[in-house]
């Protein structure tokens, strides 16, 4: 298996990822928004219901 960021042979240790290095890469792609999981589901929108408290909704 190649690792996913620098396509280098991995060894077991940090698979799919060939080193600790490319697998905190990855990590942080995830973490700042580098990587995106699109969502075609038009039930969730962007928009958020207030909660309501007591009856006055």
């Amino acid at each position: 298996m190649t690792c996913p960021i620098c396509k280098k042979i991995t060894s077991q240790p940090y698979r799919p990822f060939c080193s600790a290095r490319c697998k905190d890469v990855d990590l942080s792609k995830w973490l700042i928004g580098g990587y995106v999981i699109a969502n075609d589901d038009e039930t969730e929108s962007s928009e958020v219901e207030p909660d309501c408290e007591d009856s006055d909704c």
